[in-house]
């Protein structure tokens, strides 16, 4: 009987994943990225922020709050964290009084941003197809 080495496992359970069951691990992760609040992090570590493309930068906490309105306290804490356990973001704390803490996107992060970019395009570029499709559905029912 062949012995099965830890780099065959992961292989073989890597070829199982299948976001359609929900049990899989990539089912979960799927379901954490589809969040809005993920999708502009990214979008905002990513440079989109300013209205026009442009370059990944570092955020402080504070810049994040104020650039992603609507978002609480409790929220941005819980998905920097989430973010950074899964391997998209950094968090860097300087010692200074009081500390300063620097969110970035990681290489893992940048390549899932180019993706979250043009979901945020998208959506930006096709709302007002979507209101008026909404507003005929509403009349109709």
């Amino acid at each position: 009987m062949a012995t099965t080495t830890a780099a065959e496992k992961r292989e073989r359970a890597k070829s199982a994943y299948n976001a359609f069951l929900a049990v899989c691990p990539s089912r979960q992760l799927l379901d954490r990225l589809a969040d809005k609040w993920v999708v502009l992090i990214l979008c905002a570590l990513g440079g989109d922020g300013t209205g026009s493309v442009g370059e990944p930068a570092s955020m402080r906490y504070s810049e994040l709050s104020r650039l992603i309105a609507g978002v609480s306290q409790k929220m941005l804490t819980q998905t920097l964290r989430s973010l950074e356990r899964d391997g998209l973001i950094t968090r860097t704390v300087t010692p200074t009084v009081p500390a300063t803490v620097d969110y970035a996107l990681t290489d893992l992060g940048l390549s899932l941003h180019r993706t979250t970019r043009q979901l945020r395009v998208w959506a930006q570029d096709h709302m007002d197809t979507v209101q008026t499709h909404r507003d005929h559905y509403d009349t109709q029912h």
